[in-house]
């Protein structure tokens, strides 16, 4: 039942204590142990309210970019946008087409197809928007890694902006007219970790500045974009992107983009009381499930077109879509374990590469071995001359640094600390895998390799009340980086239990401590452990509450359960 680490949250210091002594006493230990301990810090924290400055032209190559927009503004010069196929890469090709139109420019979107062009910028793309007469192109959420496409596009007369989020390949910049990346060695922008979309909203608000295009660029329209772009890319909601979703959010609940309102809609969100993590597992799997099992084109127009009955017809085929895509992912999963179990099951990383693996759904599949296992797993559709693969990692395996020692082999390769994807020779695809497992056994070997869940504090279930959770939203957005307040309750009585959910996959519990405070429980992914439930355990959750049939109640959302007792 219990195979995962347990870690309470030490108590607050007497000193942070005293210093936050105007919050109240659940909030002041969650704050302690976000890193806030002095009363401004915290106040700053919880109005979402950046710490460092954020004037946009503190980016290398801002300057640069802004400039030579406005000389294509000013001579009508054709201008593509050029963005990736998920969610972050198809909501800033949308901002950044849809500012660009209310300048009057001559723009348009362009997103590459997964399976016949792959990630990133190609030749081919360029050298057909040149014919198509366009003479700038902007990339967003792409092109950092792309050195030779960049040295293509100056060949045939393209010029080129790069902006990116992506980690660059040391110092090999692309030659480019410009290039928008805060992760670039001596960009001196303080915050270094917006989304790709993150980053275009700053171009938006550079040319917003420009005296000519005052009240021309309507910045709040923008952040739904921005909102559901950098939750779905699980850039961390910590600083600017913290800001920006908080603002986002709200621009959400009030949207006028028709896309977002019959997306919402199929996907059963009330947008007036959206979250985060409504973005997290509603919408943005919807959003990205076209690029996954088609072309990206059609959440790029969901979202750009006001035709109300045209986003009805696209948001339904999102939803169509999704479920397949959720299909497929489950026969990969199956498929994918099976063959990487086979090849070695004490592997310290898992490889899985196949010739019927669906390209679009590879990322997905890794992502559930990398959960179910606690290991990095990759994940490869193999093709007939390449292999293309994405990765999965851990907090103790930093996997694009592990390609980076693998890029004699590869063709191209790029991503985060726990998110990759590379293109491989199929000759070099054994040598590869070798070398991944070697790195990983060296990095690995020896550590304690469970899921560790983290604890803020631990309370009784007497002293849960609405008035706890009315202080926990002040926390909102949470999410990837800034985690939800999680508790641990003791020795708690298992009053009843029963499964829910298809095939019984969900766990509904009332649970009552010796005080008789009872609470219900709900367990997602958690009914197998029905059958051997003791009759007391201890419990780690989140506060929610739950809305039935016009009643409201505190409901505990389990994170995970262990018999009471046993050690954490």
């Amino acid at each position: 039942m219990h195979n995962k680490r347990w870690v309470i949250q030490p108590p607050i210091t007497p000193q942070a204590d005293a210093a936050l002594s105007k919050f109240p006493y659940v909030l002041k230990q969650i704050l302690f142990n976000r890193g806030y301990s002095a009363d401004a810090e915290a106040r700053a924290f919880l109005k979402a309210e950046p710490l460092a400055a954020t004037d946009p032209f503190q980016m290398l190559g801002m300057s640069a970019a802004v400039d030579r927009i406005c000389y294509a503004l000013e001579h009508r010069e054709p201008i593509a946008i050029y963005g990736d196929y998920d969610v972050d890469g198809v909501t800033a090709t949308a901002l950044l087409v849809q500012t660009l139109q209310s300048l009057d420019a001559d723009v348009r979107g362009y997103i590459p197809n997964r399976f016949d062009e792959g990630y990133g910028l190609n030749k081919d793309a360029l050298d057909s928007l040149q014919a198509a007469g366009v003479k700038l192109v902007i990339t967003v959420d792409c092109g950092i890694r792309s050195p030779e496409e960049a040295l293509h596009a100056r060949t045939i007369g393209l010029d080129l902006i790069i902006s990116d989020h992506h980690h660059p390949d040391g110092e090999n910049i692309p030659s480019a007219l410009a290039v928008i990346n805060p992760k670039q060695h001596g960009d001196p922008y303080p915050d270094k970790d917006l989304a790709g979309v993150g980053i275009a909203y700053k171009i938006a608000e550079a040319l917003a500045l420009q005296p000519a295009f005052a009240n021309l660029v309507n910045l709040t329209d923008l952040l739904d974009l921005v909102a559901l772009g950098t939750v779905a890319d699980l850039a961390p909601l910590v600083g600017e992107n913290r800001s920006l979703v908080r603002r986002g959010l709200k621009q959400i609940r009030e949207t006028k983009r028709q896309g977002l309102f019959s997306l919402a809609n199929v996907a059963q969100v009330k947008l007036d009381k959206i979250k985060a993590s409504d973005i997290g597992f509603m919408l943005g799997p919807r959003l990205n499930a076209s690029g996954r099992l088609e072309s990206a084109l059609a959440s790029f127009e969901l979202l750009t077109t006001t035709d109300f009955m045209r986003a009805g017809q696209l948001a339904q085929q999102l939803d169509v879509q999704n479920r397949q895509r959720q299909s497929i992912t489950r026969e990969m999963q199956a498929q994918a374990e099976a063959i990487a179990l086979s090849d070695d099951p004490d592997a310290y990383l898992f490889f899985a590469a196949h010739e019927d693996f669906n390209p679009g759904v590879v990322g997905l599949t890794a992502s559930r071995l990398t959960e179910a296992y606690y290991r990095p797993a990759v994940v490869a559709a193999k093709g007939p001359e390449e292999t293309r693969g994405s990765c999965r990692s851990i907090p103790e395996f930093h996997i694009t640094d592990a390609l980076d020692q693998c890029k004699d082999l590869l063709v191209r390769h790029g991503g985060h600390a726990a998110a990759a994807g590379f293109t491989v020779r199929n000759e070099n695809l054994p040598a590869l895998v070798a070398r991944l497992k070697r790195l990983a056994r060296e990095q690995l070997e020896g550590k304690d390799l469970r899921h560790t869940l983290t604890a803020d504090a631990e309370v009784a279930l007497e002293e849960l009340n609405f008035d706890i959770l009315k202080h926990l939203a002040y926390l909102e957005p949470t999410g990837y980086g800034n985690p939800e307040a999680v508790f641990v309750s003791r020795d708690v009585k298992v009053k009843s239990s029963r499964t829910v959910g298809a095939d019984g996959k969900h766990l509904k519990l009332t649970l009552e401590d010796s005080r008789g405070a009872a609470y219900d429980a709900i367990g997602f992914r958690l009914g197998e452990l029905q059958k051997s439930l003791p009759p007391r355990i201890d419990v780690m959750y989140t506060l929610e509450a739950n809305e039935w049939n016009g009643r409201t109640t505190l409901q505990l959302n389990l994170k995970d359960l262990k018999p009471a007792g046993l050690p954490d």
